[in-house]
Order: C-alpha cells, then structure tokens, then sequence
C-alpha cells in the first residue's frame, strides 16, 4: 500500500468515526463544514484525492486538528491512564479533592473522577453544556447531592444519575469523609 493509500484510508475512518461520534448524518457535516455531501461519501470511502483546505474544513467542523485526520496509525483500542496521569482539579478547604481518573474525546466525552469530600466540604458546579449526564457512586459516607435547588441524601453503596446541564453540587454534611466516583457524559 503507498503511503498516500494508507493516508486515504486513515483520514476515511478517522472522518468516519468523528462523525459518529458527534452523531451526525454527512448532511450535517456537509453543513457544518462546506464541503459537498458527495466529497464527503467519496473521502468517507477512501476514495478521492481531497485538497487541503477541504481537509481543513472538514477538522474544523469536527473540531479536532488536522493532524488527526492524517494520522496512519490507528487509535488504540485500549488507552491507559496510569497514576501518573491522573490530576487533581479540585482540592477542598480542608483537603478533599476531586481527581480527574481518565477521559475520551472527542465528543460525546465521558470523565471519570474520584472524589473524597472532608467534613463540612462542597463543590459547587455550574450547569454544563445542555445534554450532559452524570453518575455518581458513593463508597465510603453519605454525600449530599444538589441538582437546581433540589437536594438528596445518597448513602454508600448507592448509585445516582442525574442531568449535569443544570448546577449542582456535591457536599459533605457529616463528620466523617466521603469518597465516591462520578462520571460525567458530555454530549
């Protein structure tokens, strides 16, 4: 295979699988990107010779580099996130902390996130972007969960989803700590 096979075929699954992922039709794209719903079949098939500023056009509208549409190797199918790479994005006035375990991208994304919650802590959130989902699963204490106004009380071994695109808030009413794991789902 040439290597401008090989390029053909990594920009067709790679535009193939933004796509989706975004859950749009190759109209939609088309729209978004003003490249003709036929050129967007042809490359989606590994056929054609798309120019530049088609391609440019295209990771635009996807809203990734184009050095992604280019990119020969395939993702992995597994990706790791070893301690290492996780980060602590929040940390609590009396040492709680909300640590980001691992996420995807690119859109619809999910997070994973370990939080421990000390005595009297809250995290405030504002509404994420319209369509989010979250879950979280408290394993140690009881966390009080607030989602617009509404309040509840969530025990160790429970399980909540709820609408992320409205604020909210996490907190610790209790004397002991709280640790639970959230996933957050952008659409």
């Amino acid at each position: 295979m040439s290597d401008q096979e090989a390029i053909g075929e990594a920009v067709a699954r790679t535009v193939r699988s933004l796509r989706a992922g975004h859950g749009w039709s190759l109209d939609e794209l088309a729209g978004r990107s003003g490249v003709s719903k036929g050129v967007l079949v042809g490359l989606e098939q590994g056929r054609g010779n798309p120019s530049l500023g088609t391609l440019i056009r295209i990771s635009e509208a996807l809203g990734v580099p184009l050095t992604r549409l280019v990119q020969v190797e395939e993702e992995p199918v597994t990706r790791l996130f070893p301690p290492n790479r996780h980060v602590v994005l929040w940390r609590g006035p009396s040492g709680g902390t909300g640590t980001l375990l691992g996420g995807s991208d690119p859109r619809p994304s999910l997070e994973l996130w370990r939080w421990v919650l000390r005595p009297g802590e809250v995290r405030r959130s504002d509404a994420h972007v319209p369509g989010t989902k979250e879950i979280i699963y408290v394993e140690d204490g009881v966390l009080t969960l607030g989602v617009a106004g509404h309040r509840d009380t969530v025990r160790a071994g429970t399980a909540a989803v709820f609408v992320g695109d409205r604020p909210h808030s996490y907190g610790n009413d209790t004397d002991e700590d709280v640790r639970f794991v959230l996933a957050v789902m952008d659409p």
